[in-house]
Parts: C-alpha cells; structure tokens; sequence
C-alpha cells in the first residue's frame, strides 16, 4: 500500500477533494438497452458491485427495497450495495431477469438489448461498476439504498449533461469505439453522480465523509488515506490536525464513529482483501505492506478483522478468477 503521489497539476486543500479524487471506477459490463412498452427488467443482486441507469429516450420506473423512482430522458441512478432491483416502463409489468434474455455482445462488456412491445419506446444505458478496494469502498458503505440525480436539477448539472449528451450522441449512431466511449464516459458519470450527492445531501455529512469536510480532522484523514502503510500513531494524527491526542481521539470518535486505530486496521484489511484475491503478491509482502513486522502477525489480526484467514480469501480469489 504505497503513498498515494499527487497528479501533474494537482493542487488542493480540500481534504475531501484530494481524496475523492483517487476515486476509481471499473466497469465489468454495459447494456445499451432498446425497449419498447410495455416492458420490464429485473437486475439480480451483484455483490461487491453498484448497478446504474441512465435514460437518453423516454420514461422508466425504477423500484428499489420497495420504493420506487420515475426516471425521465436525461436521469440518472445508481443502485450500490449490489441491491437486485427491477426497472419498468410501468407497474406490475412483467420483469423477466436480464441476465436470461438474449443480447447481442459487441465485445465482451459491452451488449445490445432489444426488448419489450410495440409501445412507447425507452432508450437506456444500463451497467454494472465496482469502486476501487480501498477510498472508493469506504465511499460506498456511506451511499443511500438509490442515488437519483436529475442533472438539469443539479447543484452542478452542467458536466453530468455533457456527459450524458455524448453517450446518448454515441450510442444512437455507432461508429468504430463507439462502445469504448460510451463506457469510460459512463464511469465518469458515476464519479459525477456521487460528487453531486456529496454537495448536496444532508447525509453525507455524517460519518467519514462528514469528518473530511471537518477543518481539524481532514486533513489527517486525507494524509492516513494518503499512506495508510505509514507507522501512523494516534499522536501522529494528531499533530497533522493540530490538536491535542486526546482532543482528536474523541473528536474522531464522535464523528466517524470508531477510534483511529481501529478505522485504520479496518482500512489496511479492505486493501489487504483485494490484494489477496487478486492474487499478485505473497501474504508476506501484503503483511509488510499493511504494516506488519510478521506473516503472522498479519494473519492474527486479519482474521480477527474479517473473520477468514488470509489463506481462505486467496483461494476464494483464484476460484473465482
């Protein structure tokens, strides 16, 4: 777990910027979807995975947990935690799972799904992202059960429907990397979406998006985030938010909701996680690199954390690669 370098250009002090911006999306498959009503899609539970919609013709009804979302041309949703849920030109339509329909696969991510009637016709881009094992998972723990943004609505809709002007541009007339365009522009979407709720939304003021915006805890989350390898002390963190130790350990406390130590030893796991499924380096280099003088050490307090030992989630990793 390296220290996290600046880009060429970089220069911010906000602490909420400087670590929302290593955010990283990857997709692992995109649907342009051509539908006519009625029509209906159920979206199975994806663990690990966050679905999104967004709509360039027509009207959709998203339902979630039970409540449900209409979606017009030019919305967007996300759906995190890996939630199923179904999408619908109407209620009580029929939803058959989308994964049991026929597509027609452009490459290996990315497909064309014609379904539905002779109705009204809706035009959506669907797909399904993961955020990266580390900022970006300590994001999604903190979004709602649906984030619905209406660009011309937003706080800052301008780049979201620039956004959504080029994918809707690319994907009604294809042209040679039409399908490579439209899904690095749907990444970005996602990054812009959580940014906008993250302006806008009271919730995001909690927990430890709410102690980035904090003027004394920020910057030391934003340095821990920065080096997580890093021999850090409560002390340590302390100095970098210009407090007292005992000041910061419960101001810290209070607003992420568990002390330093263990936040961080949370944090090393996650990372620790997917380096291990990954399965590019050995359980001693991941060790040393979370922190660790010892393998076993590491693999004490990895299942202490995560209830596996380290060994178990490699295999699980090579099992399912």
């Amino acid at each position: 777990m390296p220290a996290i370098a600046d880009p060429p250009g970089f220069d911010s002090t906000d602490p909420l910027a400087r670590v929302l911006h290593f955010v990283r999306v990857s997709g692992t498959f995109y649907c342009h979807s051509e539908l006519g009503s009625p029509w209906g899609l159920f979206l199975p539970p994806m663990p690990g995975c966050m679905w999104f919609h967004c709509v360039n013709e027509g009207r959709a009804l998203l339902e979630v947990d039970g409540a449900v979302h209409e979606l017009e041309r030019g919305s967007f949703a996300l759906v995190p935690h890996g939630r199923g849920h179904r999408i619908r030109s109407a209620r009580r339509v029929a939803a058959p799972n989308v994964v049991e329909l026929p597509h027609e696969l452009q490459t290996d991510r990315y497909a064309v799904l014609r379904h539905g009637g002779d109705g009204p016709r809706a035009t959506l881009l669907c797909g399904v992202v993961k955020l990266d094992a580390t900022v970006g998972a300590e994001l999604e723990r903190s979004l709602p059960p649906v984030l619905h943004v209406e660009p011309r609505a937003a706080a800052h809709g301008g780049s979201m429907e620039m956004t959504l002007a080029l994918m809707a541009a690319e994907s009604k007339a294809p042209r040679p990397g039409g399908e490579t365009i439209v899904t690095r522009l749907a990444d970005v979407l996602v990054v812009q979406a959580i940014r906008e709720w993250i302006e806008v939304d009271p919730a995001a003021r909690s927990g430890w998006l709410g102690a980035l915006r904090d003027p004394k805890l920020g910057p030391a989350l934003a340095a821990l985030w920065g080096d997580p390898s890093r021999d850090w002390t409560v002390a340590g963190l302390a100095r970098v938010a210009a407090m007292s130790r005992s000041a910061f350990a419960a101001r810290f406390e209070e607003l992420v909701g568990e002390p330093p130590m263990r936040y961080l030893a949370r944090m090393r796991m996650r990372v620790a996680s997917a380096e291990l499924a990954a399965g590019h380096a050995t359980v001693a280099a991941i060790a040393e690199r979370a922190g660790y003088r010892s393998e076993a050490a590491f693999s004490r307090a990895f299942k202490r954390l995560t209830g596996l030992p380290p060994g178990a989630v490699r295999r699980a990793g090579k099992s399912t690669s």
